[in-house]
């Protein structure tokens, strides 16, 4: 199967050759999933990351009321995991499904260490990446605490331009920690300001 986003990313990002995608192609392990379908869910072992080859999927926790609250999209070359189920090999407390039918990439140890036995530098390059998705979360999380409901917002359309096209207005809103109608009237405020909506 083709895999052109995947291949651009750990070539441009990773560093890898023409010749070195060509020798860990066959290790590549691909996973369809159909909206609405899980990944992932709660009291499940996460054994791999997953990178979106073409599709949007959610990373999202429930609370003991069943209120959701979207830590994370992921649409075409992101990664989404629960780093902390993988690491430690402990039930995951959240979930990962679909929001369009979507491809991906599945990410293990065992890839890993393939990729590396080829390229060495690899090791490196995908700890490089872990550590800006961990400098992104801190961001978050540090916009959660601190920010206006109209800076996340903004936030959200510069680091998500293409979600605001394909997710539904009260995921969003779940996303930035806000209710739907407050996130209508900051998309209605930034309109008055000639603020693309899209």
């Amino acid at each position: 199967m083709e895999v052109p986003n995947f291949k651009k990313h750990i070539i441009e990002k990773c560093g890898l050759s023409e010749t070195e995608f060509t020798q860990i192609a066959p290790f590549i392990k691909t996973k369809k999933v159909s909206k609405n379908d899980f990944l992932l869910q709660q009291g499940e072992i996460c054994s791999h990351s997953f990178f979106v080859e073409q599709g949007v999927l959610r990373f999202y926790a429930l609370n003991e009321e069943g209120k959701e609250s979207i830590l994370q999209f992921a649409s075409e070359n992101w990664i989404v995991s629960d780093r902390g189920s993988v690491f430690f090999q402990e039930p995951s407390t959240y979930y990962i499904d679909a929001i369009e039918d979507t491809l991906t990439i599945m990410l293990d140890e065992d890839f890993v260490n393939r990729v590396v036995q080829i390229n060495p530098d690899f090791r490196k390059q995908n700890e490089n990446l872990l550590q800006n998705h961990i400098r992104h979360l801190y961001k978050r999380i540090s916009l959660l605490l601190g920010a206006s409901a109209r800076i996340r917002y903004l936030e959200f359309v510069a680091m998500y331009p293409d979600m605001l096209l394909r997710v539904p207005q009260w995921m969003i809103a779940s996303y930035l920690g806000i209710t739907p109608e407050s996130l209508s009237r900051v998309r209605k405020a930034l309109a008055a300001e000639n603020f693309p909506r899209k």
